[in-house]
C-alpha cells in the first residue's frame, strides 16, 4: 500500500510538473534544469522507496551493491541468531523440567517400592493415584521437549543457511559469529540432555527394582500361603 500511495503521488507530480513546464510561454534553461534535478531525484526515491530495500536513497548513491548484500546478510545472520538463541533457551529450559518430573516420579516409585507390604489398601491406592499423575506429567514433558526439539533443530538449519549465505557474499565475520553461535547453543543443548539421560537410566533402574520388589513379595505371600496350607493338609491326611 505504501508503494502504492508513493506511485500515486510520482504521477501527480509528474502532472503537476508537466503543467509548469509546458504552461510558461518562455522557459528558462536554468529552471529547467532545476526542475529536471528534481524530477530525477523524485523517481530515483519512488524507486527506492517501493522496493525491498531499507536503506535511506541517500546511503545507496554511497554503496555498491556488493556492500548493500554484505549488510542484508549480516541482518539475516543476527536474526537467525536471535531464533536459536530463544530456541535454544526454550528446550534447555523443557529438558530441565523434563529431568525434575523424571526425579519426582523416581522418588515415588522408591517410596512405594520401600512401602510394599506396609500399607493399607487405601493408603496403597493413594500413592498409585500421585504416581498416576507424576507418570502423565513426565510424558507431557517429554512431549513438551521433542516440540522444542524439532524448532531448535530448525533454527541450527536456518543460521547454517545464513552463515552460508553470508561466507558466500563476503560478509566472513557474520559468518564466523553465527558459526560460533550455532556451536554454544549445541554444546548447550548437549549439556542439557546428559541431564535427561541420567534421569532416564536411573527411572529404567528405578522400576527394574520395583519389578524384583513385587516378584520377591509375591514370593513371599506364596510361601506363607504354602506354609499355612501344609498343616491342614497333614491333618486331613491323618
Amino acid at each position: 500500500m505504501a508503494a502504492l500511495r508513493r506511485g500515486a503521488a510520482c504521477l501527480s507530480f509528474l502532472r503537476s510538473f508537466s503543467r509548469v513546464l509546458f504552461s510558461s510561454k518562455k522557459p528558462a534553461v536554468h529552471k529547467l534544469g532545476k526542475w529536471t534535478n528534481v524530477l530525477y531525484t523524485s523517481i530515483a526515491s519512488l524507486t527506492v522507496g517501493g522496493g525491498l530495500c531499507a536503506i535511506p536513497f541517500t546511503q545507496v548513491e554511497n554503496l555498491s551493491h556488493d556492500s548493500l548484500i554484505r549488510r542484508a546478510a549480516s541482518l539475516v545472520t543476527g536474526s537467525s541468531s536471535t531464533f536459536l538463541s530463544q530456541t535454544t533457551l526454550a528446550l534447555i529450559d523443557a529438558i530441565t523440567e523434563y529431568s525434575k518430573a523424571v526425579h519426582t516420579l523416581i522418588a515415588l516409585q522408591r517410596r512405594y517400592v520401600a512401602s510394599i507390604g506396609k500399607l493399607t489398601p487405601a493408603e496403597e491406592d493413594s500413592i498409585w493415584q500421585v504416581i498416576i499423575r507424576q507418570r502423565a506429567e513426565v510424558g507431557d514433558r517429554r512431549d513438551e521437549c521433542r516440540r522444542f526439539e524439532s524448532t531448535w533443530v530448525s533454527a541450527v538449519k536456518l543460521c547454517e543457511t545464513a552463515a552460508e549465505a553470508a561466507y558466500t557474499s563476503g560478509a566472513e565475520q557474520a559468518t564466523i559469529t553465527v558459526q560460533t553461535n550455532i556451536q554454544v547453543a549445541q554444546s548447550q543443548v548437549e549439556e542439557a540432555r546428559k541431564l535427561s539421560q541420567d534421569a532416564d537410566k536411573k527411572l529404567a533402574e528405578s522400576k527394574v527394582m520395583e519389578i524384583e520388589r513385587m516378584g520377591q513379595y509375591a514370593a513371599s505371600l506364596e510361601n506363607n500361603n504354602d506354609e499355612e496350607d501344609v498343616p491342614e493338609a497333614y491333618l486331613r491326611e491323618d
